[in-house]
């Protein structure tokens, strides 16, 4: 798996491109949701995703997008990576980006992803707050967390 170095921004007509990693990725890791919700929630990613600040990926050799990252506000909207190429350093990669470079040093979690708990609690995330529901109102609990060592990586 050839990967371009570095973090790229996306370009306007990579859309489909970034449903295909979103959806690969929910489907490996969001055990938790229904084939309906995912159905709810695809038409919603692509203008959520498009609206943020800074909208950036990762690249194969082809120019391919692999994994992808939003930030907006100092906050980690999403952190995507299509599942072949998981467990690479991609999503560190992107996160290390995020606070370094954006100054994004906070992220939420869907608690019962417990795949992303870990990934960012090896990342020195720690849990500072807790909803019940998700963003659009949904029985998703959220773990709000916290990079507090920023030069720790």
């Amino acid at each position: 798996m050839l990967l371009q170095d570095g973090v790229h921004p996306v370009r306007s007509e990579e859309g489909d491109r970034l449903l295909e990693v979103w959806e690969a990725s929910v489907r490996a890791t969001h055990d938790f949701l229904s084939e309906s919700d995912i159905q709810f929630f695809r038409p919603l990613v692509l203008p959520g995703l498009l609206s943020l600040e800074h909208l950036l990926c990762v690249r194969d050799v082809e120019g391919r997008i692999v994994a992808f990252l939003g930030v907006a506000d100092g906050k980690m909207e999403a952190l995507f990576v299509h599942p072949s190429f998981r467990r690479t350093g991609l999503g560190r990669r992107l996160a290390r980006h995020a606070v370094i470079e954006l100054g994004a040093a906070s992220v939420d979690v869907n608690e019962q992803n417990q795949q992303a708990v870990g990934f960012y609690r090896r990342l020195g995330f720690e849990v500072e707050g807790r909803s019940e529901v998700d963003s659009m109102g949904k029985p998703f609990p959220l773990l709000h967390l916290r990079k507090r060592n920023l030069a720790e990586w």
